[in-house]
């Protein structure tokens, strides 16, 4: 039989950068494009003064993971729960439910035939366990429910 190696943290992300992973790493090449963008547009005053914050959010969107989620996720959600329906109202189906009493009557019997199947089954699964109890002890403990059961002649239907 071979051994096989199971992975043990599937959940990290690989790292392709260093330190960063794919994500992190797009969201910072995103920031230096977008200042690097701002930096040849605006003056130097303007771009220090929208420059940084624009830096501490892609950053943020890149580092940091709120509730253990990315922080874009994370926002998505608060819009999505900002604008959408605070209560779940409940819509009915059109669909009928017809129960047949014959319907009911047969699932009753059935369900009756399942439980006394599942009675005989842990039956015989104590019965099993007495035996093999009798088995290991080599005859010198005995349940005597088995007992009797050996003794009886077997029955066929």
């Amino acid at each position: 039989m071979g051994l096989f190696n199971v992975p043990q943290y599937i959940n990290v992300e690989d790292k392709v950068a260093g330190p960063l992973t794919i994500k992190q790493l797009l969201w910072m090449i995103g920031m230096g494009a977008t200042l690097f963008t701002m930096w040849s547009l605006l003056s130097k005053a303007v771009f220090f003064l929208l420059g940084i914050p624009t830096a501490l959010l892609f950053v943020a969107f890149a580092f940091y993971r709120p509730y253990g989620q990315p922080l874009i996720s994370f926002v998505f959600s608060g819009i999505r729960f900002m604008f959408g329906p605070k209560v779940y109202v409940w819509k009915r189906t059109t669909q009928k439910m017809q129960v047949n009493y014959q319907q009911r009557q047969n699932e009753a019997k059935q369900e009756k035939a399942m439980e006394s199947q599942d009675d005989r089954r842990r039956k015989a699964l104590e019965n099993l366990k007495g035996i093999a109890k009798i088995i290991d002890s080599k005859g010198t403990e005995a349940d005597e429910d088995v007992v009797s059961i050996l003794k009886k002649p077997e029955v066929r239907k």
